[in-house]
C-alpha cells in the first residue's frame, strides 16, 4: 500500500520508534492525517490524549492485519508503522507491502555497517542519518564518516534527524498541550522529506 511507511532495520537503538512519532507529528503539522501503528513486542502502546496523529496497538499479527486492512478504505490517511529491531523476516514483509521504507541510523561504525547490508537487502528502502549531533565540530566528523562509509548510498539517505531532547516528550503516554518551537520545526522538515519521496503533495 502506497501509504504506508515503515521504520525498520536489523539493529536496535538507532531511533525507529522516536523517528515514527516524530514523523506521524510533522505529518499532523502538515494537515496530513496518520496514524503510528507499534508492533515493537518490547514497547507499551501510547494514548491519543493531544497527539496530531493517531496510536494504534498492531503488535498482535491479527490486529496488524486489520489495521492495515481498515486503511485500504481510508485513502487520505496515511500509517507510520514502528517495524522494531533484529526482526529480518518481518522487515521483509513491511517491505514487500509498503510505500516507503526508512532505515534509522546513527553515526556509529556498528550502525552505519549495519544499514549498508539493509540498504542491500532493500534496493527501494531510504538510510535516514537519526538522533545526529547537534555540535558542529561533531557534524564535521560526522559527515567524514558518511563520506568514508556511505559515498555509494548517498543518493538514498534522507537529511539528518538532528538530536532534539523534546523529542522523547512525544514517546510519553500523555503528550504536553504545547510543544517546543524546534521540535515542531524538525518534525516538519522530516515529513517533507517523507512527502517528496512518496510524490504525494503537502495538503490533501
Amino acid at each position: 500500500m502506497e501509504r504506508i511507511i515503515c521504520v525498520i532495520g536489523n539493529k536496535g537503538g538507532t531511533g525507529k520508534t522516536t523517528i515514527t512519532h516524530m514523523l506521524c507529528h510533522g505529518l499532523g503539522l502538515l494537515g496530513k492525517q496518520s496514524i503510528s501503528v507499534l508492533t515493537d513486542l518490547e514497547r507499551e502502546p501510547l494514548s491519543r490524549g493531544n497527539r496530531r496523529y493517531t496510536p494504534l496497538d498492531g503488535r498482535s499479527p491479527d490486529r496488524l492485519q486489520e489495521i492495515v486492512a481498515k486503511l485500504e478504505a481510508k485513502p487520505n490517511w496515511l500509517a507510520v508503522i514502528d517495524g522494531g529491531g533484529n526482526r529480518p523476516e518481518m522487515d521483509q514483509w513491511f517491505y514487500d507491502m509498503s510505500g516507503l521504507i526508512l532505515l534509522p541510523f546513527r553515526e556509529s561504525h556498528e550502525d552505519i555497517r549495519t544499514v549498508r547490508n539493509d540498504l542491500d537487502t532493500f534496493p527501494e528502502a531510504y538510510g535516514i542519518p537519526s538522533q545526529w549531533p547537534t555540535n558542529p565540530w561533531q557534524q564535521i566528523a560526522a559527515e567524514r564518516t558518511l563520506d568514508e562509509m556511505m559515498q555509494d548510498y548517498r543518493p538514498r539517505l534522507l537529511d539528518p534527524v538532528y538530536t532534539v531532547s523534546a523529542s522523547k516528550l512525544l514517546l510519553e503516554d500523555q503528550v504536553p498541550t504545547g510543544l517546543p518551537t524546534m521540535l515542531n520545526n524538525v518534525c516538519r522538515s522530516l515529513a517533507w522529506q517523507v512527502l517528496e519521496r512518496m510524490n504525494l503533495p503537502e495538503q490533501d
